[in-house]
């Protein structure tokens, strides 16, 4: 494998203009694809297989009121003014009359039907001090697109809101979406503004020289563009949540860097050695360029598993992220050597000198060669305390509550927040999702089931989390529906334990012994049955990541003992990362130090990102300390003094790395979305933790205490292939 990247590598230095020319080409037609990712990208979930939530919502479209259509509930409130006011009662009116006149671009009427207390006098329509109305809308939309429909009635909303005096909102899944995807896009921006800058200081201080800085920088923007064209065509045949934008951006930017950082840092050092320019971009790309096709396999192997899990969410981030990786590993193979065939030791020019003192740009490091040394006199004492360390940081893992935080990862300044907290305190917010129990018998009217649906009603009714509870039944008079606005965030912790305890205690107990099925559904209910498929897929996800990990690394080691400790000291590192995210999100711990929003809940795609992100990106590291140390390790046979030069030799570059991945994270984690916030901050730490706890004293100390058996391979197994990087000159 050494000498396939090895001599792809001296290809490309040789035809560097025919490279570069291509890789424009390709830049230009990502670029015009990933204009229109806003076309392929939504915040809908979406399933690939069928809950009871499903099965419930389909006999609904198929045999009571059709395809479900989005809802809006717009929300009018006056500080002083009463329903009972006329000036109330004229606005509100002119209000509900500027609504149904709304259309769509193609000029058909956008809102089929808006409910008003004016016009029916219904009483759960105006609050208990009533100074709050609703005005319940049916947008002439499917559900599954209320967010590419409802701009209109949000426009005229926010139009109107503070006119004369009135407070106006609107909250639905199609409002709450586009608020959740302006706030995304918003901290795209933030974090692309903020951490693209302090990479590129990062960067300069790394290498010492502006030219080899902006080498990196560059060849992640080539991947991330491409990256996001690529996704934007796979988004027309599978559509795509919108936090993949922030996941290519994000990974984009981490690996890109990276992996370039990684490969330059080689070059030149093969060029102090005195090595001709195109042989030392060969030995660079036979080394690092390996070490950088072994890390982005890992990293793949990680996100691809995220495949198994049946639900859009993890469907967009592991092709979004495992896209974007393919992209940063092309580049650094191919594009990255074609510009250092050209430019050569132009990549030094520019250097950046410290005020007194050059900047060191020796290959060794003499304060890593200190910490290996002092690491590596003292092994047991230093695996002793650090995985003790590493163990009382994870504890709070044990306490972990994976959810949805619903309404509450949106900015409180937002509308959709003011309007969930106004219909939360004065109706319920359920109005806008109200829980749902389909009742599916031959017919639903005999004695036997109606017992039945009274016996459930009495029970929702005794529990103080539902407001009022109505109930349907269709025409044909074989099903039936009783509907219960929940109180507080349909997709909140409260609301999942609510469908829990409806779906065990109270329809067993209601409908036990009658000809009936019963389906509890609706968006809380939708949500309880992902929450339940992310926990059924999470050890099946981590099995198969370890696994395919193991096999990636035992064949680039040639070792059995090299790929066990590493899953070990990975899975450190996760869980120390997992712990401190529950300390700070769910616990509180510094949170307002942050600036971060505490909840009761880690997002449910969290963990599982974390985690395949994670493991496949320690790996860069891993993969790149290792193989210096087995190329020492061949040549002179000496355990020892081949941890202390791969420590020495890559020390700091793998800290330089681990910053730029720090600050790239940690910008995400200035977003003002709880879910990115959480993903940059556990992101950020983990690498941290990784790249000082895990690489400068598990690694050397282990390795020490291990000595030659490091590189033990069974007998049986010395048919694998040898990918070992052989750098030697011809």
């Amino acid at each position: 494998m050494a000498a396939i990247t090895g001599r792809l590598a001296a290809i490309c230095a040789r035809r560097p203009r025919v490279v570069v020319v291509l890789w424009l080409i390709v830049l230009v037609a990502g670029g015009l694809f990933a204009r229109n990712i806003g076309d392929v990208v939504n915040s809908n979930f979406k399933l690939f297989f069928t809950p009871e939530s499903a099965k419930g919502s389909d006999l609904l479209e198929q045999r009571m009121h059709g395809p479900a259509q989005a809802q809006e509930v717009v929300i009018v409130q006056s500080p002083d003014k009463t329903v009972d006011d006329a000036g109330f009662r004229t606005f509100t009116i002119g209000l509900t009359d500027g609504i149904k006149a709304l259309k769509k671009p193609d000029g058909t009427p956008l809102v089929s039907s808006v409910v008003s207390f004016f016009e029916t006098s219904a009483a759960p329509l105006i609050s208990a001090d009533r100074h709050t109305t609703v005005l319940p809308a049916t947008l002439n939309a499917p559900a599954e697109e209320a967010a590419s429909n409802v701009g209109p009635l949000v426009d005229y909303v926010k139009g109107m809101n503070g006119r004369d005096g009135f407070t106006v909102l609107t909250m639905g899944e199609g409002s709450s979406n586009n608020t959740f995807m302006d706030t995304a896009n918003s901290d795209l921006m933030k974090a692309e503004t903020l951490g693209i800058p302090v990479a590129l200081i990062v960067l300069v201080f790394v290498f010492g020289t502006a030219a080899a800085a902006g080498l990196p920088l560059l060849l992640a923007l080539f991947g991330i563009v491409v990256g996001f064209g690529l996704v934007t065509l796979i988004g027309h045949f599978v559509t795509m949540d919108t936090i993949v934008e922030n996941i290519i951006t994000m990974v984009g930017l981490a690996v890109g860097i990276d992996y370039s950082l990684l490969i330059v840092e080689r070059f030149r050092e093969e060029r102090r050695k005195g090595v001709e320019k195109n042989e030392a971009v060969r030995v660079a790309g036979a080394t690092a360029g390996q070490a950088v096709l072994f890390s982005g396999g890992t990293v793949m192997v990680s996100l691809l598993a995220l495949l198994m899990v049946p639900e859009k969410t993890f469907l967009s981030i592991a092709l979004g992220a495992a896209v974007v990786v393919v992209c940063a590993v092309a580049a650094a193979l191919t594009l990255l050597p074609a510009l250092l065939g050209l430019i050569g030791d132009g990549v030094n020019r520019l250097a950046i000198r410290l005020p007194g003192r050059g900047y060191p740009v020796a290959e060794e490091s003499p304060f890593w060669a200190r910490a290996a040394a002092l690491v590596m006199r003292r092994p047991l004492l230093s695996v002793s305390i650090t995985v003790v360390f590493l163990i009382v940081v994870a504890a709070p893992f044990v306490g972990m509550r994976r959810g949805f935080s619903g309404v509450s990862m949106v900015p409180p300044s937002s509308d959709a927040h003011k309007a969930f907290a106004i219909l939360n305190s004065e109706f319920s917010a359920g109005l806008v999702a109200p829980l749902e129990i389909v009742i599916d018998a031959p017919d639903v009217r005999s004695a036997a089931v109606q017992g039945g649906i009274d016996s459930l009603v009495s029970r929702l009714q005794a529990d103080p989390i539902f407001g009022s509870v109505s109930v349907e039944v269709n025409d044909a008079g074989d099903l039936a529906l009783v509907s219960a606005p929940m109180n507080g965030d349909y997709a909140g912790n409260a609301a999942t334990d609510t469908v829990r305890r409806v779906r065990s205690e109270y329809v067993p107990a209601s409908f036990s012994g009658l000809d009936a099925r019963v389906y509890v559904t609706g968006e809380s209910d939708l949500i309880t049955d992902i929450l339940i498929m992310v926990s059924n897929y999470t050890p099946i996800v981590l099995a198969v990541v370890l696994f395919l990990s193991f096999i990636l690394l035992l064949v680039l080691f040639r070792s059995i003992v090299v790929p066990l400790s590493a899953i070990a000291m990975n899975l450190l590192s996760v869980g120390a990362a997992y712990g401190l995210l529950v300390l700070v999100f769910q616990h509180g711990f510094l949170h307002e130090v942050f600036g971060f929003e505490k909840l009761d809940v880690i997002a449910f795609w969290v963990p599982l990102l974390l985690f395949a992100v994670l493991f496949g990106l320690s790996m860069d590291y891993h993969v790149f300390l290792l193989s210096r140390i087995r190329e020492r390790f061949d040549e002179t046979g000496d355990n020892r003094e081949a941890v202390s030069f791969g420590v020495r030799h890559t020390g700091r570059i793998i800290t330089g790395a681990a910053l730029i991945m720090v600050t790239v994270f940690g910008a995400f984690a200035t977003g003002r979305l709880s879910q990115l916030q959480q993903i940059g901050f556990g992101l950020a730490v983990a690498v941290i933790i990784d790249a000082t706890l895990i690489r400068t004293v598990l690694v050397p100390a282990t390795m020490t205490l291990l000595g030659r058996w490091n590189w033990y391979l069974p007998r049986w197994l010395a048919w694998l292939p040898d990918f070992r990087a052989r750098p030697a000159r011809p």
